[in-house]
């Protein structure tokens, strides 16, 4: 992953901390569940992308979905970075996982796309 997106969850992670009133422990709960809010983001946009409240109609494009995706990734990085000053080696170790299972899982002379 880009050394740049680690520098810039830093940046954030660092700049969050000075400003929280909250204590330790209340404000990693707080950055995990931000989780939750961004996803809820992710749905909404894709309700008004495909005008699926009738009251209000397409209301968002699939770009707005792809900025609130990316909002969603951004937030996780930095609950992780929150968690553990390890993050970029706890993230890396993970894709690893996750490349070595979804290899594992392809039938042999089955294209990668």
């Amino acid at each position: 992953m880009d050394s740049r997106i680690w520098e810039s969850v830093d940046h954030v992670v660092a700049w969050l901390d000075e400003e929280s009133p909250l204590p330790p422990q209340e404000e990693r709960l707080a950055r995990i569940l931000k989780l939750s809010e961004e996803v809820g983001e992710v749905s909404a946009a894709v309700i008004g992308a495909t005008g699926q409240n009738p009251r209000k109609g397409v209301t968002h494009t699939w770009e707005d979905v792809q900025h609130e995706l990316c909002d969603v990734v951004f937030s996780a990085l930095v609950a992780l970075r929150t968690l553990t000053p390890d993050a970029a080696r706890v993230f890396a170790e993970r894709l690893a996982y996750v490349e070595h299972r979804s290899a594992a899982n392809r039938r042999p002379g089955e294209e990668r796309h």
